[in-house]
């Protein structure tokens, strides 16, 4: 079988599997900081981001309300220790995360030095990391989402995971903060 080979697509579990989780107004909420290289490879294979210094953070939300909730101005935010707030890089900026790396240059025959074409591709520009994240805008009531939120820093116990921005759709009424910790 020529599928037999590949490894099954990621799939996060049931919302009640995560230890780190809260429920807000019939919206439960949990967060899982990718962190160690057993997790990494489940969702992301070969690629592991904290090796760039990038935290992926899965978050998996059930809406168990009969109200549908908009995620359009949903803010994630990774609250270290120290309560300094991180914002959540968006999935198409992670690529661009570790800082512009200077072209190699060699002279020519130009008097001007030329950019040489090529080089190494940079392995935070994977179809897993755009394809993996977080990525609805509305959550119907009964329904799941999930996806990953990415933050350049190295998972700390004692962080916070930080949400808010999320509104119920026909009020745009926006339900309480929810405030998820990593303990470990």
């Amino acid at each position: 079988m020529f599928g037999a080979d590949k490894e099954k697509a990621f799939e996060p579990g049931p919302i009640d599997s995560y230890p780190n989780r809260q429920t807000v107004e019939k919206l439960t909420v949990a967060a899982d900081p990718f962190d160690t290289e057993e997790k990494t490879h489940e969702a992301f294979g070969k690629l592991n981001p904290n090796q760039y210094g990038i935290l992926p953070v899965l978050v998996v939300m059930k809406n168990d309300s009969d109200q549908a909730l908009s995620l359009e101005t949903m803010r994630v935010e990774y609250i270290l220790p120290s309560r300094q707030r991180l914002d959540a890089t968006p999935a198409r900026d992670v690529a661009r995360s570790q800082g512009g790396k200077r072209p190699n240059i060699y002279p020519g025959p130009l008097p001007t030095p030329l950019p040489r074409i090529g080089g190494k591709k940079n392995p935070l520009n994977a179809w897993e990391i755009e394809g993996r994240a977080f990525a609805a805008k509305m959550l119907p009531p009964g329904e799941s989402a999930s996806g990953f939120f990415y933050f350049q820093v190295p998972h700390r116990a004692g962080s916070v995971l930080y949400i808010t921005g999320i509104r119920e759709a026909s009020t745009r009424r926006e339900l309480f903060y929810i405030e998820i910790p990593f303990e470990r």
